[in-house]
C-alpha cells in the first residue's frame, strides 16, 4: 500500500505545478465545478500508477489541479463506486494519495436521494453526521499505522469548523443549505419504498452510493472534511415514483451552480 501510493504521489507531484491545500472530489452531474478553478494540469485516471478507472458514464475520470480564489487544488472529476466491482480500499485510495501530496481539506460533494421531506431536487444539504449502510469499510484488514490510526474517533467527521463557514457563507451569499444526515448504501439499483421508510426511520435525510468511506478514510488520514450532497429527488415512501437517470443528472447539473458559488465563498475564507 505504501509503495502504491508514494508512486502515485510522485507521478502527480511531478505534474503539477503547487503542493495542493485542498481536494475535492465531485460525483453524478457535479464534474462542472472544476470549471471556475484556474487550471494548471489535467491528468486523466488512466494515467495514474494504481489508479482505479472510472466507469460510470456521468463521471469525465480527470484529476484536475489548479487554483481557485488563490487557493491550491486537485480536484477529481469523477468518483468510484462499491458498486462498480471495487473494493472500499480501491475507492479511498485517491484520498490517501491526496493526504500524501499534503493536502489538509476534503471537500466531497455527491448526488442524494432526498428522505427528508422539506428537501427539493436541486437544493445542497450539508452533511452533518453520516451512517454506513454500504456493509463495508476502507479501515478492515492490517492497519497501517504511518497512514493513521487503528480505531479512528468519528465523533466530528465532519470538521464543525467548516460546517460553521459554510452556513455563514450560505447566508450571505443567499443560498439555500439543508442539513442532515447522509446514509452511504452501495447500489446501484435504487432504494424500494419499505427500504426508503426504514432509511428515514433510523434518522437519515439523505441517501447516496458513495462519500461515506470517502469521509472515513479522510479522518483516518488526519483530513478536515466537509460534504455537501445535491439533493435529486425525493424518496417519499408514500408517493415515491419512478427515478431516472436522467432526472438525478438534470437536478445535480440544477444545484451544482449555488453549489459552486458557495464552495468558492468558502474557500476563499479558508485558511492555509
Amino acid at each position: 500500500m505504501v509503495k502504491k501510493l508514494t508512486e502515485a504521489a510522485n507521478f502527480i507531484r511531478e505534474r503539477i505545478i503547487d503542493q495542493p491545500l485542498i481536494g475535492i472530489i465531485t460525483g453524478t452531474g457535479l464534474g462542472n465545478l472544476t470549471d471556475v478553478m484556474e487550471s494548471d494540469k489535467k491528468i486523466p485516471y488512466e494515467q495514474i500508477p494504481h489508479f482505479p478507472k472510472s466507469t460510470v458514464e456521468s463521471h469525465a475520470g480527470i484529476l484536475v489541479s489548479g487554483t481557485l480564489t488563490e487557493k491550491p487544488i486537485l480536484a477529481m472529476q469523477g468518483r468510484f463506486h462499491i458498486y462498480e466491482g471495487y473494493t472500499a480500499h480501491e475507492i479511498t485510495f485517491p484520498i490517501r494519495v491526496m493526504a500524501n501530496l499534503g493536502v489538509k481539506y476534503l471537500f466531497v460533494v455527491s448526488a442524494a436521494g432526498g428522505l427528508n421531506p422539506l428537501f427539493k431536487p436541486g437544493e445542497a444539504m450539508l452533511v452533518t453526521d453520516h451512517i454506513n449502510l454500504t456493509g463495508d469499510n476502507p479501515l478492515i484488514g492490517k492497519n497501517i499505522d504511518e497512514l493513521g490510526p487503528r480505531f479512528p474517533d468519528m465523533t466530528s467527521a465532519y470538521d464543525k469548523d467548516l460546517i460553521g463557514l459554510s452556513k455563514e457563507k450560505a447566508r450571505e451569499e443567499k443560498i439555500i443549505l439543508n442539513q442532515g444526515i447522509y446514509v452511504g448504501i452501495t447500489g446501484p439499483s435504487l432504494e424500494t419504498s419499505a427500504e426508503t421508510r426504514f432509511l428515514r426511520l433510523i434518522g437519515g435525510d439523505a441517501v447516496g452510493m458513495s462519500t461515506v468511506n470517502e469521509v472515513i478514510t479522510a479522518v483516518h488520514c488526519g483530513l478536515k472534511v466537509l460534504a455537501i450532497v445535491a439533493i435529486t429527488n425525493s424518496n417519499l415512501p408514500d408517493c415515491m415514483t419512478p427515478t431516472s437517470m436522467e432526472e438525478v443528472i438534470f437536478n445535480a447539473k440544477k444545484a451544482s451552480s449555488s453549489l459552486t458559488k458557495l464552495l468558492k465563498a468558502i474557500i476563499k475564507d479558508l485558511e492555509k
